[in-house]
């Protein structure tokens, strides 16, 4: 990439990242893999457990989510991740901020 493009990308992504997790545990409780599988699906082909794992840990410090251990029905236990009311409050705040951002951002870059 030019310019230091690929430097940028991440800081943007990371920037957006704790958003979208906690938006994909919103859907309901779940575990790593289904979160990184979801992630993949909506085009985030480059997350790997070494970008997730922090991540959920940053979400459950800062009292967004919940977790437990729970049993697998294909193997070894699980760690399953659960929003809170702080993080229902969170995602709320971010997705009216992030619309605002990205509407200004839009109008500057594009229009």
């Amino acid at each position: 990439m030019v310019g230091g493009a690929a430097v940028e990308d991440t800081q943007l992504l990371k920037g957006i990242l704790e958003g979208c997790v906690l938006a994909i545990i919103e859907e309901g409780e779940t575990y790593g893999y289904d979160i990184l599988s979801k992630l993949e699906e909506y085009g985030f082909e480059d997350i790997i457990e070494g970008t997730l794992y922090p991540v959920l840990t940053r979400l459950n410090n800062k009292g967004l989510i919940s977790s437990r251990i729970g049993i697998s029905p294909l193997g070894p236990k699980r760690k399953y991740f659960s929003i809170t009311e702080e993080g229902i409050n969170w995602i709320k705040n971010f997705r009216e901020s992030y619309k605002k951002i990205t509407r200004q951002a839009h109008k500057i870059l594009f229009e």
